[in-house]
């Protein structure tokens, strides 16, 4: 399955570093390939290959209405003729925009719960395989944000790809940032710690659940990919023991999917520095983390950045002082 144009480039951001005072380098999986680009891509890999394996004609899985995962998710099953369903929580008022207007433009299958709770897209999910099956066709269901063991392969992947490209630095980096949603690509890059013995903390700063339940999404999610690991010529097995999920918190902002003063200074400040737009609800809030930790001196070598993706998000709705755009409702 080739989604991904592999390597992402890995390259220093020196403006935002010298602001920083700490060396800082992006890791840039938002130019992964399919689409417009994003973190998902490593996942939805492995996931429509093994729909494809499975000889299934349909796929469904869902999220927030500006989710990129199930854009990127209903944009990969079109390219290989696996007909997308798609479950949003809330009721679907208002102008498409976004990610939902492509998932409009593109004729994509989209319900919605009638419900604001995340959690009711879980029970959407098996109501429309049900229905599918039920049709006599054959459906690869899929929880929110991928976020399956299968899916996380895709950062242990990741992990020999960053490992490559580390080899040849002088002074390897201290620290890995990402915004943490669903858990998975954090929880593949854990895996992947462990797959490649890398040396560097995996920070993940949680931009919807309490950091608590968060770390233990992440830990057993990386502890079935591990296993999962060594079975692939391609992805070996574990030559250390996993290392503990670093989950932060105080970076939500007023909620989850809602934009935060911290991640939109921090967004305008790589896009001034850097010409890099970060989405505005999950890695402008773990890009604030990162700035917070630097200038209060706790960050100490150099670190690693994920851009992740989510650039349709960017054009829906408007931040509350009017200046930027939000990505109200987006689980990535």
């Amino acid at each position: 399955m080739d989604l991904v144009l592999a390597p992402t480039p890995l390259h220093p951001a020196p403006r935002l570093s010298r602001e920083l005072g700490v060396p800082v380098l992006f890791k840039r999986d938002d130019l992964a390939g399919v689409g417009l680009g994003g973190n998902k891509l490593r996942g939805l890999e492995f996931l429509i290959a093994d729909a494809l394996a499975q000889g299934c004609d349909s796929l469904v899985t869902g999220a927030g209405p500006q989710s990129n995962w199930t854009m990127l998710a209903a944009l990969t099953g079109l390219r290989y003729g696996i007909e997308p369903h798609i479950v949003c929580y809330g009721s679907g008022e208002g102008e498409a925009q976004g990610n939902m207007r492509l998932h409009r433009w593109l004729g994509v299958d989209v319900r919605f719960t009638g419900e604001a709770e995340r959690s009711s897209v879980d029970a959407g999910i098996e109501a429309v395989t049900g229905e599918l099956r039920a049709a006599g066709r054959h459906p690869y269901p899929v929880p929110r944000g991928g976020a399956t063991p299968l899916g996380a392969l895709g950062y242990v992947r990741a992990s020999l790809e960053l490992a490559a490209q580390l080899a040849d630095m002088d002074e390897p980096p201290s620290g890995l940032w990402l915004a943490t949603g669903s858990c998975g690509t954090q929880a593949g890059l854990v895996a992947g710690a462990a797959v490649t013995g890398a040396g560097y903390q995996i920070v993940g700063v949680t931009v919807s659940r309490p950091a608590g339940e968060a770390a233990g999404r992440v830990r057993e999610l990386a502890a079935a990919a591990a296993a999962l690991a060594g079975t692939g010529p391609d992805l070996p097995g574990i030559s250390t023991g996993l290392p503990a999920p670093d989950v932060r918190t105080g970076w939500i902002g007023p909620g989850y999917g809602v934009p935060s003063a911290a991640g939109q200074a921090a967004a305008r400040l790589v896009a001034e520095t850097e010409g890099v737009f970060l989405d505005p609800v999950f890695g402008a809030k773990a890009m604030a983390a990162l700035i917070a930790s630097c200038r209060a001196g706790r960050v100490h070598g150099p670190q690693v950045f994920l851009v992740s993706g989510g650039a349709p998000t960017l054009f829906a709705g408007s931040a509350p002082d009017g200046s930027a755009p939000d990505g109200s409702e987006s689980e990535a």
